[in-house]
């Protein structure tokens, strides 16, 4: 070894270390801003300003029981966002979000109530259409070439058709009271002992993986995390929520529904960074003929995608179904396409494919729905609530677009 790459090795050893000080995570930290990867910063920093403004218009806003009734309403939506980062992570879109949701909520209602079958017997039903319904999307996009726009936009129609079909002149089919699927929608709240337990399962896996990572990391001679930096921050995630759950139940406490949300969001969020399948779907998404030649099933991934997505937004439109305790003509309508793929974008998943997060649609909800909550307690009219909602989802593409640019500027660079 020459002394000159002596010296390179021992300078790239000394920026390593300082790399390790909380002024080099910092700088760090700032490195990625600038070259695009904004990460939730920009979620974050919306959220901030949006509670702020309707706590100081309104401080009923941040009441306890107000924000309980705003997490039951982001599962709904939210769920059937998750399904929509699937196709936007590919560069696809599936505007029958709304449509498919609604016709969930149709045949839960005609199998269950008119038809008389088990109520489990009418969820499967209702998700083996979603999941059906997927699969043509996929099949025309594979097979004949046709975009995703095209098709999901005859799809809203013909699927809106058979919902006002299935249900018939009377427009609505009332759900029991009584039934455990309504007290899940609107009643269900978990113990307070077991939403603080499972409070503390985020920093445990934060601390148990990163110890992990720093350990493999070390063997094989590369920088790790301090350990002081990272009980830094599993202490500051612990109390974070741990005080959001003891604010949550002075009111009426976490909803079953959202907890329903939030295990649907890690369990794709694991298959997206942990699986073949997930490393499969950034890899179809950012190129899709380099995907192909290097031995990819494309054609499988844009199936398990949109069957994803439709089989996930009539999970939603049954959740909203229990949330409203009623089938109705008016289910899936509305603003339900724009919220279910606003929040996606909103929440950091790239319009143009290859990078998104599961979480995006549970940031991306939370910002919509208390933009929406907000509005409501100023009894402001709705046409503010799409002009703001649209506004936000603006400056999200824009701040996406940006960042590419400053992406694909720091890669050449």
């Amino acid at each position: 070894m020459t002394q000159e790459t002596r010296k390179l090795l021992d300078r790239a050893d000394e920026r390593l270390r300082q790399d390790d000080s909380i002024a080099g995570i910092i700088r760090g930290f700032w490195d990625r801003v600038r070259s695009g990867d904004l990460g939730i910063l920009p979620v974050a920093v919306g959220l901030v300003v949006i509670s702020a403004v309707f706590t100081t218009l309104n401080p009923l806003f941040i009441a306890p029981n107000n924000l309980v009734n705003l997490l039951f309403d982001c599962a709904t939506v939210g769920v059937i966002s998750l399904g929509v980062v699937c196709v936007l992570m590919l560069g696809e879109i599936d505007l029958s979000v709304g449509s498919m949701s609604g016709l969930a909520s149709a045949l839960v209602g005609v199998i269950w109530i008119k038809m008389g079958f088990p109520l489990p017997l009418a969820i499967l039903a209702a998700l083996a259409a979603g999941a059906i319904i997927g699969a043509i999307y996929a099949t025309l996009l594979n097979w004949i070439g046709m975009p995703s726009f095209i098709s999901t936009l005859s799809g809203l129609l013909a699927i809106l058709g058979m919902q006002l079909y299935l249900l018939g002149s009377g427009g609505s089919i009332n759900l029991p009271y009584a039934s455990n699927m309504v007290k899940f929608g609107q009643l269900m709240i978990m113990p307070d002992w077991f939403s603080h337990t499972v409070a503390l399962l985020p920093g445990i896996i934060l601390l148990w993986g990163g110890i992990g990572i720093a350990r493999r990391r070390r063997a094989v001679g590369l920088s790790a995390q301090p350990l002081g930096l990272l009980l830094v921050k599993t202490v500051v995630l612990t109390a974070a929520l741990q005080f959001a759950v003891w604010y949550l139940n002075l009111g009426r406490g976490v909803p079953w529904m959202f907890g329903l949300f939030v295990l649907l969001v890690v369990i794709l969020n694991y298959a997206l960074t942990r699986t073949k399948w997930g490393r499969s779907m950034f890899a179809v998404g950012g190129n899709r003929e380099a995907a192909r030649r290097s031995g990819i099933n494309v054609k499988r991934i844009y199936l398990s995608a949109f069957m994803l997505c439709s089989t996930l937004a009539a999970l939603g439109g049954m959740l909203s179904a229990a949330r409203l305790a009623s089938s109705s003509q008016q289910a899936g309508t509305g603003d339900v396409n724009l919220n279910a793929i606003a929040a996606a974008v909103i929440g950091g998943t790239s319009l143009f494919g290859g990078r998104g997060s599961a979480y995006s649609a549970l940031l991306g909800i939370i910002v919509i729905q208390a933009i929406s909550n907000g509005l409501t307690l100023l009894n402001l009219s709705s046409s503010l609530r799409y002009m703001i909602t649209g506004g936000v989802l603006a400056i999200a593409v824009i701040i996406d677009s940006l960042a590419r640019r400053s992406r694909a500027t720091h890669g050449r660079g």
